[in-house]
């Protein structure tokens, strides 16, 4: 196993092994990697998905997503989809998978299964470097504020996602919800501290009005979106990300139209937040 940053501040590369037939050592490193840099990825794997099925597996308990469809043969694993004629794709702004959910997801493993010929790159931002970086006033200002994340803005009855072509395609608007997490936050394997809010599901501040909690969320947003937190990984056939979402963003570029992207995705199940 060979593990290279992929940049110096987001995420890691990992080469020389196939998912699919991973040694129990192979694992155990695996896992010391992914809570080393939060952030991996794979090129030229044969992960088809009964083997995408067993590496999840082995790694941890899978969550069933609330609003995505699943492929016709396996309920636990959800179709990232967009189709030639649509417009909108899922997850094309900064967000974190499952931070609606009182217990948030641990990870996310995403595989290509069909590609555009150009475009439809994954961006990436790294919660954990962002935080060390913010001003010492900054990081007292949020030590013990707690923030309210939401999935109904997007999914619920009004919400963005039902009014665009993805509609037909998205269940659960009968499962929307809230959850409340700290700002900062104790990754419960590398012991670092993360900012733990994120555009796509944070709302507001416990306790603040929502234009106050805006200011200062948008101040937290453009700090963690620098180059020097951020990275983007162009897909390839075989390719494989395996990312953490108590200390990641993602979001994923729409900028091939006219063509088809399919994407599998298992997400994994956490446990409860502690704050910082």
């Amino acid at each position: 196993m060979i593990v290279t940053p992929y940049t110096n501040g987001c995420g890691a590369t990992v080469s020389d092994i196939q998912l699919a037939t991973l040694s129990d050592s192979d694992l155990a490193q695996l896992r010391e990697v992914f809570a080393e840099h939060g952030l991996l990825f794979f090129r030229d794997q044969t992960l088809p998905p009964t083997e995408h099925l067993k590496f999840a597996e082995r790694f941890g308990s899978i969550v069933i997503n609330k609003f995505f469809k699943a492929t016709n043969d396996f309920p636990k694993i959800a179709e990232v989809r967009k189709e030639k004629t649509q417009q909108t794709n899922i997850g094309g702004g900064w967000h974190t998978d499952h931070s609606y959910d009182e217990i948030p997801a641990m990870g996310s493993i995403l595989v290509a299964r069909m590609l555009p010929k150009t475009g439809g790159d994954t961006q990436f931002a790294n919660l954990a470097a962002a935080y060390d970086a913010l001003s010492p006033e900054l990081k007292e200002r949020i030590a013990n504020l707690r923030a309210v994340h939401s999935n109904e803005h997007l999914y619920g009855e009004n919400g963005v996602y039902r009014h665009t072509d993805l509609a037909q395609h998205l269940g659960g608007m009968d499962r929307v919800g809230d959850a409340t997490h700290p700002v900062v936050i104790t990754h419960p394997e590398s012991g670092r501290k993360v900012l733990y809010v994120n555009p796509g599901h944070t709302i507001q501040f416990e306790g603040w009005d929502f234009t106050e909690s805006r200011t200062l969320l948008d101040e937290l947003y453009a700090h963690v979106d620098q180059p020097q937190f951020t990275c983007s990984f162009n897909w390839l056939p075989g390719s494989v990300t395996f990312w953490d979402n108590r200390c990641t963003w993602h979001q994923a570029k729409n900028d091939y139209h006219g063509e088809a992207r399919l994407m599998h995705r298992i997400t994994l199940a956490g446990t409860a937040l502690t704050a910082a």
